[in-house]
């Protein structure tokens, strides 16, 4: 590489440094504005937000970014992996910015922001029709965006590609087919068991001090670093990583409703546990980030359903809970609690789902963008086809928007394409664990112990360390030896209900 080539690199590197500062100071408004920011400056917040935002946007459609990728682009295979990977993704998204025209763009903003609010007063209201007007102009600037930035077989596989890398059509037909009829299956055995769990067993109240103590225990065991991030208190839940020294978890307290919070928090606690662990390397640059959505959730739900959701992990932990919770749980056995918090039940409402139901419910929404962005079913027909899809799967009919086609604000941003991330993140989980499982003979020995170290750093090592360096479907290939496959969530899915619906005693 020339000089001047090398000098470039070292401005390229130092301006994305630049961006990655200004989001940082985003996310901190961001987190800020929903863990008790004071009312009254909302209208002030929002400026600021929207000052750091245009100022982001403007650094990475602009002229230096463009002169940046057309200096390096020819010679990125000379470049370091770092550079070459933190061009390829700011090259990405420079076109499809750049590629929809800028008057088009910003009419699709200000369209999205009242779409929000339209979706807020319909859901409220239970008014489908409401909303339509805003969800059909949603849907038909998407469909053009999806024309000015190009697809190979399907359009689809363009909005799946920006939540998903490399995710398409084709390989979603393949796997959602086949782990849909095996949950059917499954899901038929579990309703026709001579054995149900008891959920009134859980119907204890636990107090947010105590329902705290146990999660913050949890998280300690998990390999949270509590040096390097916090817990606050919010209404929707989530995290965020400032940096990887500064990863943020939130929750909600329900003291009728221990799962919400205890799960949610183990939930929260498996991404910021990525976060932190991303190599120093990558941090201030585009890569300094989950490898994509599905990536992520894979890491949340490995600590919430393969660990936390284990028999193993009740053994272990269900005697602090008692003695934390006591006397509450004291005439509630291990295996009575254990199978009374992994219930199956057919839900209208996907946030409210079990480990089994819930990708049916990711199932319907997938394949409802998929005709829509193929122009196969139009805005009118969306609620009725919503409903025909939730009676099929789960043999439930929504008798209200809001428990139907309004209770999810995804499409309201425009969000087309994300749904099948939190499918992938159970696959990827499950595909995962089963190579983890080889690797580490005794890993069943471990959800049974106090100590889960193996476990975070074999995620880190094969996963966490390498940020968005490496591609969702490479991190899979190297790691388990195959691209995605269904059978190993199939697999774990069985075994879990065969054990708690007691489906293969006489």
């Amino acid at each position: 590489m020339s000089e001047s080539n090398q000098k470039l690199e070292q401005e390229f590197l130092e301006y994305v440094k630049k961006i990655s500062a200004f989001e940082e100071a985003l996310s901190l408004v961001y987190w800020d504005l929903r863990t008790g920011a004071p009312e009254k400056g909302a209208t002030q917040r929002s400026e600021v937000i929207g000052t750091l935002s245009g100022e982001i946007f403007k650094m990475k459609v602009s002229e230096e970014m463009a002169a940046f990728i057309a200096g390096l682009w020819l010679e990125k295979d000379g470049l370091s992996d770092v550079t070459r990977r933190s061009l390829e993704e700011c090259k990405k998204e420079y076109d499809l910015n750049k590629k929809i025209p800028a008057a088009e763009y910003e009419a699709y903003t200000k369209l999205v922001a009242q779409a929000e609010n339209v979706w807020t007063t319909a859901r409220a209201t239970n008014d489908y029709a409401l909303f339509e007007p805003y969800l059909e102009k949603i849907i038909a600037s998407k469909r053009q965006f999806v024309e000015y930035w190009g697809y190979q077989e399907n359009p689809y596989d363009t909005l799946l590609d920006q939540y998903e890398p490399g995710m398409t059509v084709a390989i979603l037909d393949d796997v959602f087919a086949k782990l849909r009829e095996s949950i059917l299956v499954l899901r038929q055995r579990v309703e026709a068991a001579k054995y149900q769990p008891d959920p009134t067993l859980l119907h204890k109240r636990v107090t947010k001090a105590h329902q705290k103590e146990f999660s913050m225990r949890i998280l300690t065991k998990m390999g949270f670093d509590f040096e390097a991030g916090r817990l606050d208190d919010t209404v929707h839940p989530f995290a965020t990583g400032l940096n990887i020294g500064d990863v943020r978890i939130t929750t909600r307290y329900d003291e009728d409703t221990f799962k919400m919070a205890v799960f949610g928090i183990i939930h929260e606690g498996g991404h910021a546990i990525y976060e932190q662990n991303i190599s120093p390397k990558l941090v201030g640059t585009p890569l300094a980030n989950g490898a994509s959505m599905g990536i992520h959730e894979s890491q949340s739900l490995f600590y919430e359903i393969i660990l936390g959701s284990s028999f193993a992990f009740w053994q272990s932990n269900y005697k602090d809970f008692q003695e934390i919770t006591a006397p509450a749980f004291d005439d509630v056995s291990v295996e009575e609690f254990y199978r009374a918090v992994n219930i199956s039940e057919s839900s209208l409402i996907r946030i409210e789902a079990d480990t089994l139901t819930y990708p049916l419910h990711i199932m319907i929404r997938y394949e409802l963008e998929k005709a829509i962005m193929n122009g196969e079913i139009g805005v009118a027909d969306l609620r009725d086809a919503w409903n025909d899809k939730y009676e099929a799967y789960l043999g439930v009919r929504p008798e209200s928007d809001a428990d139907g086609i309004l209770q999810d604000i995804h499409w309201s941003g425009g969000d087309f394409g994300y749904f099948p991330s939190y499918a992938l993140g159970y696959m990827y989980a499950a595909q995962l664990f089963a190579t983890m499982s080889k690797e580490i003979p005794n890993v069943s020995e471990i959800l049974a112990s106090d100590d889960y170290t193996v476990i975070r750093e074999w995620l880190t090592k094969n996963v966490h360390q390498f940020g968005m360096l490496k591609k969702p479907l490479a991190i899979l290939q190297d790691t388990t030896g195959e691209g995605l496959n269904p059978d190993y969530l199939i697999q774990l899915l069985n075994d879990r209900y065969d054990f708690i619906y007691k489906l293969n005693e006489a």
